[in-house]
C-alpha cells in the first residue's frame, strides 16, 4: 500500500513543482518585457504650446489615457498625424524630448500609454497593447485624420506594437526607432543561458511582419545602442519590401536625438515619401 502512495506522493509533488516553476517563468518574462511607471516626471505643457489631456477607451474597454499635440497651424503637414506608440518603461511623460523634435515637422502628435503605464488602467499584455494602439488611431480619426494620413511611430518595444497595427489599421507610413526583430530574438541574446525561444509566449514578432509592409517605412538605430542590437535594424530593414529609409543615429538606446538634425530630417523624408505617391515613385535605397 505504501508504494502506490508514495508514487502519487511524487507526482503530484512534481506536477506543482512544474506549475510553480511554469508560473515563475511567465512572471519573469512579463517583468523583463514590460516596466511601467505610474509617476509622472512632467505635465505635458513642458513643450510651450497647446494640447490636450485625452481619455479614450481600448476595444475590450479599458480606461487609456495621452496627451494629443495639435499640428503647427499653416503647416504643409497639418493633414499628418502621429501615433506615439513608445517603449517599454516609463510611460508618456519621459518622451516629451522626442515629442518636440517630431513636432517640428508641423504635423500632429498623439502621445499615449498602454494599459498599466502611467494613467492607463489595466494590465500590459501583448494583444492588449496593440487593442490600445489601435484605439490611440481611431481616436484620431474621430479627429478627421485619414488612415492614411496616419504614421505610426514604434520606439523600441513600440516598433512590434506599431508594425502590427499598421497591418490592421492600414496606416499611411511607419517608424521604427530602435527596434527588435522579436521577443524571443532580443531575450536570447540577453539571456543565453535560458531556453528562451521554447519558453517565450510574448513575441512581437516585427520581423514576419514587415514584408507584408505596403508604405513608407523609415528606419532609425544607434550602433552605440547598448540594449538592442544594431543588427536588429539592420535585418528588420532588410525585411521590408517597401519604399524604404534607414538613418543611422548617434547617441545610445535611450538618447535617439543626440544628433537631433538628423531625426528630424528622417521623419520629413517618411512625409516626402508619403505624399509623393511612393507605391507608383519608390524612394531610393539609403543605406
Amino acid at each position: 500500500m505504501k508504494q502506490p502512495l508514495i508514487r502519487r506522493t511524487r507526482i503530484l509533488l512534481l506536477t506543482c513543482g512544474l506549475v510553480v516553476l511554469f508560473i515563475m517563468l511567465r512572471y519573469f518574462e512579463h517583468s523583463q518585457v514590460y516596466h511601467p511607471s505610474r509617476s509622472f516626471d512632467a505635465t505635458g505643457a513642458e513643450l510651450g504650446r497647446p494640447f490636450e489631456q485625452v481619455h479614450f477607451k481600448s476595444g475590450d474597454g479599458v480606461d487609456l489615457h495621452g496627451w494629443f499635440y495639435p499640428a503647427t497651424p499653416n503647416s504643409p503637414h497639418a493633414h499628418i498625424g502621429l501615433v506615439y506608440c513608445h517603449g517599454n518603461a516609463g510611460n508618456i511623460s519621459h518622451r516629451l524630448d522626442t515629442c518636440r523634435a517630431l513636432l517640428q515637422t508641423g504635423m500632429a502628435v498623439f502621445l499615449f500609454d498602454y494599459r498599466g503605464y502611467g494613467r492607463s488602467a489595466g494590465r500590459p499584455s501583448e494583444a492588449g497593447t496593440y487593442l490600445d494602439a489601435q484605439a490611440a488611431c481611431a481616436w484620431l480619426r474621430q479627429k478627421g485624420f485619414a488612415n492614411t494620413n496616419l504614421i505610426a511611430y514604434g520606439e523600441s518595444l513600440g516598433g512590434g506594437i506599431a508594425t502590427e497595427v499598421l497591418l490592421r489599421e492600414k496606416l499611411g507610413g511607419l517608424v521604427l526607432q530602435g527596434t527588435f526583430t522579436s521577443v524571443p530574438d532580443i531575450g536570447a541574446e540577453l539571456f543565453p543561458w535560458l531556453p528562451v525561444r521554447w519558453i517565450s509566449r510574448i513575441k512581437y514578432d516585427t520581423l514576419s511582419k514587415l514584408p507584408s509592409v505596403t508604405v513608407p517605412v523609415v528606419v532609425l538605430h544607434s550602433r552605440a545602442d547598448e540594449i538592442i542590437g544594431y543588427h536588429h535594424s539592420q535585418k528588420n530593414y532588410d525585411a521590408i519590401k517597401a519604399p524604404k529609409f534607414f538613418r543611422e543615429l548617434k547617441g545610445d538606446h535611450n538618447s535617439p536625438l543626440e544628433d537631433r538634425k538628423a531625426f528630424v530630417e528622417a521623419i520629413n523624408t517618411l512625409l516626402n515619401m508619403m505624399a509623393t505617391n511612393p507605391a507608383a515613385n519608390p524612394s531610393p535605397d539609403h543605406r
